[in-house]
């Protein structure tokens, strides 16, 4: 999936980043080219300064084939416009746009346009309707900091150990439901078809573990 997002501060570029790890091609938009550092050296995917509203720079930035657009600037104004204009002027499918202020985010979820607040699992929420996940978490503490979520598995995961899988979502299987009966697996319990799994994870992380899970393992060479 092609996916542009508009603003390279902190949910930005940790969007970015959690998009790029879990293999779709990502291009950033922001109107301070500084910002770019924060996506690191080793970042792949294409930086674009400017004005994440204008016509001209989202072209430059590939809107035309985007599949997703994501706007995480500093500002409602400019989250809600760039929006738009990605949703009603370019056709782009999913679009999210993220509002300080709760009133206005209900005005805008009217018009169509999904919004997401800042809030400490934004990136989760981002990279979950980014991609089109519309699973929800199963339960999150009260300060956000640690969730646990049910993963959709990909089938090479069946006859592969808990540690397998632990160390490539980074997160920490919680429990499993097998049968009709949860378990508690330790690292060497050996995932089976048909299991349920659940795993814990810090915020910030869920959306990413979700998406790599429906990947299939490494290969042991």
């Amino acid at each position: 999936m092609y996916v542009v997002i508009m603003g390279c501060g902190r949910v930005g570029s940790s969007l970015a980043q959690a998009l790029v790890r879990v293999g779709h091609e990502v291009t950033v938009i922001d109107r301070d080219s500084s910002a770019f550092l924060r996506l690191g050296s080793d970042f792949p995917g294409e930086q674009v300064t400017g004005v994440g509203f204008d016509r001209d720079v989202l072209i430059k930035a590939g809107i035309e084939r985007a599949n997703a657009f994501a706007a995480v600037s500093s500002g409602d104004n400019s989250n809600i416009i760039s929006a738009r204009v990605a949703r009603e002027m370019f056709g782009v499918e999913r679009v999210v746009a993220r509002i300080y202020d709760a009133k206005r985010a209900a005005v805008y979820e009217r018009l169509g346009i999904p919004t997401i607040a800042t809030v400490p699992w934004t990136t989760d929420r981002f990279l979950r309707a980014l991609i089109g996940d519309t699973g929800t978490t199963t339960w999150r503490d009260p300060t956000g900091t640690v969730a646990v979520t049910q993963l959709t598995l990909h089938e090479e995961w069946y006859g592969r150990t808990v540690r397998d899988l632990e160390q490539t979502v980074a997160a920490r299987v919680a429990f499993i439901i097998r049968f009709g009966q949860a378990l508690l697996p330790d690292s060497k319990t050996i995932i089976q078809a048909d299991d349920i799994v659940y795993v814990a994870a810090a915020s910030g992380a869920v959306g990413e573990a979700v998406a790599l899970a429906t990947k299939p393992p490494a290969s042991e060479d």
